[in-house]
């Protein structure tokens, strides 16, 4: 099995586990940010209608946009054109899924960050998302990362754009955390 194939097996796998926990037929989208990739899937049912693989992911994005630690205001603002191109490939498939689900741990960590565990019963609304995006534009314009609140690590930045592209331009308001 190649690399693609791999990452949509893994993805089917985020996506009948949230389906377990949510009822059938609650039109779902399913975001999983790996490291190298972004899968999107949506469905209704026990198996996804529809899986897409965007070019990416905390650890390819930030290899490729980010020289300094914290990223600079001009490499955050490289990295959200390209991750807006990624994430509008996603649109027409998203427009009828208006539960977005994710199990990832890297998007776990920013719901604690934003202030509390956001769970099934408790998404993480995009206004959150957006203060810690906001805590990044801090650090990456020289507060130190201890007093922003955030790890200093270039993947959770690369991580929260992600996130944070995904919910604003696909309109989600909240994402739901499984797991």
């Amino acid at each position: 099995m190649d690399h693609h194939q791999d990452m949509q097996q893994e993805n089917h796998q985020h996506y009948r586990e949230i389906r377990r926990i949510l009822p059938e037929r609650t039109a779902i989208t399913v975001l999983h940010i790996g490291e190298q990739e972004t899968v999107v899937a949506t469905g209704t049912g026990a198996e996804p209608e529809k899986v897409l693989l965007l070019a990416i992911g905390p650890h390819r994005t930030a290899a490729e946009f980010f020289l300094h630690t914290p990223p600079t205001p001009g490499e955050i603002e490289n990295a959200i054109m390209q991750v807006e191109d990624e994430v509008t490939l996603a649109r027409e498939m998203t427009a009828d899924h208006a539960t977005l689900v994710t199990s990832d741990a890297s998007i776990r960590e920013i719901a604690q960050i934003a202030g509390g565990h956001a769970g099934p019963g408790s998404p993480l609304p995009v206004e959150s998302v957006e203060r810690v995006f906001a805590l990044l534009a801090g650090h990456s314009q020289g507060r130190p990362a201890s007093s922003a609140g955030i790890p200093g690590d270039p993947a959770f930045a690369a991580a929260l754009l992600i996130l944070r592209e995904f919910m604003h331009h696909l309109k989600f308001a909240a994402i739901g955390i499984a797991g």
